[in-house]
């Protein structure tokens, strides 16, 4: 294990999240920070127990250049396509991390040092590609605490449960509404079942449910302020935290339901729920809200760095924050109905707009990568 410096000191904040029973992971990763040990400090010093990847972050990574012109100079002269290139240079970075946190996941008995990687974005409604992307993905990293992401798209539902039946663990992303994450705990259910079928290890298997925050507000918020009205302006920055605590009531319900109880007899882990766009977007709001206000045992808060420093310096972790507001929450989801906003459109929206954005990303870096194969005097095509 990293030995912790004096730096410890202070991250008392983090360290009480910790103790509530929340895994903080970093929700960004990087060539520099790998080959910089900046990864590795924030394992040693800011109870950093996981790492998270989209394509936004590859691409925010890889688009740059810096850390992959070797990679990039090797697969060049190859010749190989542009996303082969993207495929090896992602899956790299990840079995780093997935090295550098190796002794988290065997301390943890596998439940964090974990990092995920997510199937091409373009995939995202066809179950079939998704299937083997994710076979490919966990082959290529080729780490026991490697995580695939698996959009929880209506196509997403069946593969999650096929993949989790072979017994690869899942990050199951891109979650908004309260009836699909029911869904995503019912294709888990069905993986762990097929895979107790095939005779696996069920105690192998792990699974987390990304469940989208920040952009619930953002969304809600913009409809709220243009009604404008005094109840209207009341209920912003609520939308968010009510959603993901009925998500944890949900957790709760379903993980203490006979059929979990056959499957954790069996050995099965239980599906956590991740936090997911944990960094606020309104700047009225305090930097470190979807963190101090999602507080419960048992769950994941992913964050970007800006939002693990602001934690660590002022953040106001005073223990549970979630299970006692179950009511409140419902009320303020059925007050902001009440004022002509549709839930079901505002998460099917957001489903919709963050497999795009995704998309957009992901082919963003497709031509940045493809631009510096062919600087290199190498056809990518």
């Amino acid at each position: 294990m990293i030995e912790v410096t004096e730096a410890t000191a202070t991250a008392g904040a983090l360290d009480r999240l910790s103790n509530e029973g929340v895994s903080i992971w970093l929700d960004d990763l990087s060539r520099r920070r790998i080959a910089s040990g900046n990864l590795a400090e924030l394992v040693a010093t800011k109870n950093v127990v996981g790492v998270t990847t989209n394509p936004s972050i590859f691409q925010a990574a890889i688009g740059s250049g810096e850390g992959y012109e070797e990679q990039l100079a090797d697969l060049a002269v190859r010749g190989v396509t542009v996303d082969e290139a993207v495929r090896m240079m992602t899956t790299a970075d990840v079995r780093s991390a997935a090295d550098i946190l190796h002794s988290v996941y065997t301390a943890t008995g596998g439940r964090d040092g974990r990092v995920s990687i997510e199937v091409d974005p373009r995939l995202a409604h066809r179950t079939a590609a998704t299937i083997a992307e994710a076979k490919q993905l966990a082959w290529l990293v080729d780490r026991p605490n490697v995580m695939i992401k698996i959009p929880a798209t209506r196509a997403g539902l069946p593969a999650i449960t096929e993949v989790i039946g072979l017994g690869i663990s899942v990050n199951v992303t891109l979650i908004f509404s309260l009836e699909r994450y029911r869904e995503v705990i019912d294709a888990y259910l069905a993986g762990l079942e097929k895979a107790a079928a095939k005779g696996l290890d069920l105690s192998t298997i792990h699974s987390v449910a990304s469940f989208f925050v920040s952009r619930v507000d953002a969304e809600i918020d913009k409809r709220l302020t243009v009604l404008g009205t005094d109840a209207a302006l009341a209920l912003k920055g609520r939308a968010a935290l009510a959603n993901a605590r009925l998500a944890y009531a949900a957790y709760e319900e379903v993980f203490a339901g006979d059929r979990w109880t056959a499957l954790g007899g069996a050995g099965a882990n239980k599906q956590r729920p991740l936090w997911a766009s944990t960094g606020v977007k309104d700047p009225a709001y305090k930097d470190t809200l979807y963190v101090d206000d999602l507080v419960a045992p048992g769950t994941v808060n992913t964050m970007p760095e800006a939002t693990l420093n602001a934690t660590a310096d002022h953040g106001d972790i005073t223990g549970d924050t979630v299970t006692g507001g179950y009511a409140q929450a419902r009320a303020d989801l059925a007050a902001v109905e009440a004022l002509g906003i549709s839930y079901d459109e505002v998460v099917t929206r957001l489903e919709d707009e963050g497999v795009a954005k995704f998309a957009v990303a992901w082919q963003d870096l497709l031509d940045a990568v493809t631009k510096s194969l062919m600087s290199k005097g190498v056809d990518a095509e």
